[in-house]
């Protein structure tokens, strides 16, 4: 009896305490930075490039020559970037790339991550900072840097093979610009991946090895069929991130065109919006292919999320 008084007593008082309870500002404090940043470097240049996009310049009276003026035209911009060929072929070419650099990247990234994990393996943290050292030189610095292996005036390897009585190596000629930009990439990015992977091994238990090690496992058995598998959530991880680095490939055949005629000024994607805003000063044409590289990246980043949860997770959340 006393505890159902208690109880019809302190249901509402408690009720009311909560109502009375003032509401602290600290989340709204702690979060105020981050949401500024968000919103200025996010969400309103985001806003702005679509709107930008359903803009267009077009020649209106006024003057000798008419004037050029900033106009409402729809989806207009859209519509003229789907259909441009040179926009599509840099997405030809940026496939040709990718199959190139994203599969060796990854590759070489697992090879030298579980090679460092060998039980045997020596010098690890020398190895480690030896091969991860490249990803901190800035792209344009390696791609001038390769650019210089690759001329024929001033290569060491084309030097070899002319002492030899052969001809220079065509680095940047013909089909071969595709390797000579992957190989730049797979320089600077390989040592980046093979760290998530190696993180990714060190965290597997020992006692899982050991097991495997008393059941008569080998050590290439144990990578291939332990390691291998239990890392495949860090190698979808550090395939997306290749992925989305692929897409957005500017700075290596940029650096290069100066040095060969086979990288034109819409060689892939990103040049092709550069072209328009900054040599063409067409800037809504831009917006409007960046808005379609954007959504491009978008989409195929969701689908390889979504591909690695079911792999990785088996579907839940």
């Amino acid at each position: 009896m006393a505890g159902d008084v208690t109880q019809r007593v302190s249901g509402p008082l408690g009720s009311r305490t909560a109502r009375r309870r003032p509401r602290t500002a600290a989340p709204y404090v702690l979060l105020g930075p981050a949401l500024a940043l968000f919103l200025a470097f996010l969400a309103i240049p985001v806003v702005y490039a679509l709107y930008l996009s359903l803009q267009g310049m077009r020649i209106v009276e006024g003057g000798v020559f008419g004037t050029r003026e900033e106009v409402f035209v729809g989806l207009a911009n859209y519509r003229e970037t789907l259909t441009d060929g040179a926009f599509w072929s840099g997405f030809g070419r940026l496939a040709v790339y990718g199959l190139i650099a994203v599969p060796l990247t990854l590759g070489l990234a697992l090879c030298f991550a579980l090679l460092l994990d060998h039980a045997g393996a020596r010098a690890r943290r020398l190895s480690r900072a030896a091969i991860f050292l490249p990803y901190a030189v800035p792209g344009v610095i390696a791609s001038l840097l390769w650019g210089f292996m690759y001329l024929p005036s001033t290569s060491p390897f084309s030097y070899l093979t002319e002492k030899m009585g052969l001809d220079a190596i065509p680095f940047l000629e013909g089909t071969n610009i595709f390797p000579s930009l992957a190989n730049i990439a797979l320089w600077g990015g390989v040592g980046f991946n093979m760290l998530i992977i190696y993180t990714s091994l060190r965290s597997i238990p020992p006692e899982i090895y050991d097991a495997a090690r008393m059941d008569g496992c080998s050590e290439w058995q144990l990578a291939w069929r332990i390691k291998v598998p239990l890392v495949v959530p860090a190698l979808l991880l550090t395939g997306l991130f290749s992925l989305v680095g692929t897409l957005q490939v500017y700075g290596e055949p940029t650096t290069l065109a100066p040095m060969t005629t086979e990288i034109s000024q819409t060689w892939v994607p990103l040049m092709h919006i550069y072209r328009s805003g900054f040599i063409q000063d067409d800037l809504p044409m831009a917006a409007a292919g960046s808005v379609i590289l954007a959504i491009g990246t978008f989409a195929v980043s969701l689908l390889l999320l979504r591909v690695a949860q079911r792999r990785a997770f088996g579907g839940h959340q």
